[in-house]
């Protein structure tokens, strides 16, 4: 990745996360922007979000977000000053789960290793 769109894709990543509390999609719930990739030719734009909320909570948001792309892309360029405005893909990001997973993990182990420490 090129600084540019290093650059730009960080961009995206801000403008996104301030567009996105201003929807009233009643579907849309806490939302996180936690990364953006942009493709090369600067078509493209995949946002990886982080949702509060079960599987079912989570679908219902990304649907949300997934019906507001078009607005999100409107107001992108609006708020950018590039010639073409990506197109806008909304993704869940799978890492939260994986980073979520370790956490409960190491506080299982932590319980655990000072239950035995207190007998």
């Amino acid at each position: 990745m090129t600084r540019r769109t290093e650059r730009l894709s960080e961009e995206i990543r801000e403008e996104v996360a301030r567009i996105i509390p201003t929807l009233k999609d009643p579907r849309v719930g806490f939302v996180t922007v936690t990364r953006t990739e942009i493709t090369p030719d600067l078509r493209t734009v995949r946002v990886h979000v982080g949702v509060l909320g079960d599987a079912a909570q989570r679908a219902r948001t990304l649907q949300g977000l997934s019906q507001a792309s078009g607005f999100i892309r409107r107001e992108l360029g609006r708020r950018l000053t590039i010639r073409h405005t990506p197109e806008v893909v909304f993704r869940y990001d799978e890492g939260l789960d994986a980073t979520d997973r370790v956490a409960r993990l190491l506080d299982q182990v932590h319980k655990g290793g000072s239950e035995g420490d207190e007998e």
